[in-house]
């Protein structure tokens, strides 16, 4: 019996010492889990965790470890994590603190316990982020508290140097050369594709595209063009108007021949009157045959008279036709041209937006090779590092513009770019 006693003393001892070490334990999950709680930290994906789980039982004043159940748990791709006597629990989007509390719920609904068991879920070991882009060593590092986009980008070696032997200052200023030379015939074609429009739909004046509105050089580029519209312009309306000049001075001779025909008509109606008197007098022998002969001349003379009046009406009111056709001929050759004109024009913009496409990605490229893209600064372009997380936001993927000083999640994705835009 004494000796049961001291048994039963001893286990109770142990018991006891479990306790305080469990409680000893719990104290240090609450210390080393501060920073998740605090934030209310939502579990996910690859969240390692530690897990100890005991029990309290009233009737013997005794502590009992679930060892079988304590232990270190990942979740996993599904967002669970599996427990013995449970099975799988969800876990990502939930805390600690939830976690604890479903644990002993399910176990205590599982064996019908009287007592709850108390579960302690440590966040022993963050998911990691992942850097890709323009660092030295792309891929996975360990989260850790205060963790920053520009400490991220240490861990990873930093911004992408270029290798040995690589001329980045002399591949730049050749493409930007080019790229200068490009942004300079665009901005000339674009002033004349808007000069171009104009006149299509016979506008008197265009405005300034959107694109070179806060450019110095659009000022000079509209004026050159808008003298030249106008002048095309005159040159046009001095033709129609030379053509109009010549239908108003034809319909003129038209109507003054028209007028001569009426006056030679009835001058030919009298001579031919004339005419068939004298051939009666001529019969009954009361003319003399000279005078018939001059009646008739004069009546054919009349005639051809007239006959040249017509030709000639005929020929003038063929001008007018050609007037009108040639000024239709002017029209559509100056709608041809205005058409082809634009259709070179716009051949051209898309030509060198190619190219300009190409300078800038060779001065990209150029730039991310070197860690002085981040300094480089002129009039005509800059080469800046951009930033952005790929963050699960509501369970779908989001892309977020960062700076270097913000603060990173677990599972973020840092993406570095090294770029160039163009002033």
């Amino acid at each position: 019996m004494k000796d049961c006693f001291i048994e039963s003393r001893a286990g109770r001892k142990r018991a006891l010492q479990s306790g305080i070490m469990l409680v000893a334990g719990l104290t240090g999950v609450l210390l080393s889990s501060s920073i998740a709680s605090a934030d209310d930290y939502r579990l996910g994906v690859m969240d390692k965790l530690k897990i100890r789980v005991a029990e309290w039982q009233t009737a013997d004043g005794t502590i009992r470890d679930w060892s079988v159940v304590s232990g270190d748990y990942t979740v996993g791709p599904s967002g669970s994590i599996s427990i013995p006597f449970v099975g799988d629990m969800p876990a990502s989007g939930k805390t600690t603190d939830a976690i604890a509390q479903e644990i002993g719920v399910a176990l205590q609904k599982q064996f019908a316990l009287k007592d709850r068991p108390s579960a302690s879920v440590e966040l022993s070991e963050y998911r990691p982020v992942y850097l890709s882009g323009d660092v030295e060593k792309p891929g996975e590092y360990p989260f850790a508290p205060n963790l920053s986009v520009v400490k991220a980008v240490s861990l990873a070696g930093g911004l992408r140097r270029a290798d040995a032997g690589q001329r980045f200052a002399r591949d730049f200023i050749n493409a930007k050369g080019d790229a200068v030379v490009y942004m300079a015939d665009r901005a000339r074609l674009l002033v004349k594709q808007a000069r171009l429009k104009a006149e299509a739909a016979d506008q008197e004046s265009f405005e300034t595209p959107k694109e070179l509105q806060d450019k110095p050089e659009a000022k000079a580029l509209v004026a050159s063009e808008t003298a030249l519209m106008k002048s095309r312009k005159k040159r046009l309306t001095l033709q129609l108007q030379a053509l109009d000049d010549l239908r108003a001075l034809l319909q003129s001779e038209v109507e003054t021949l028209g007028k001569k025909t009426e006056t030679q008509s009835r001058q030919l109606q009298l001579a031919t009157e004339d005419r068939d008197k004298v051939e009666d007098l001529a019969e009954k022998g009361l003319a003399l045959s000279a005078r018939k002969m001059a009646a008739e001349q004069r009546a054919a003379d009349i005639e051809a008279t007239l006959l040249d009046i017509d030709t000639n009406s005929l020929k003038a009111k063929q001008d007018i036709s050609k007037a009108n056709q040639d000024e239709i001929t002017l029209r559509n050759d100056w709608d041809a041209q205005l058409a082809q004109e634009l259709q070179s024009t716009e051949a051209q913009l898309d030509e060198l937006d190619l190219k300009l496409q190409t300078s800038n990605s060779l001065m990209s490229e150029a730039l991310t090779q070197s860690t002085d893209a981040a300094r480089f600064d002129n009039t005509s372009g800059a080469a800046s590092i951009a930033y952005s997380i790929i963050r699960e936001v509501d369970g779908k993927p989001q892309e977020i513009p960062v700076q270097e000083n913000t603060a990173l999640q677990p599972g973020d994705l840092i993406k570095v770019t090294a770029g160039l835009y163009m002033r």
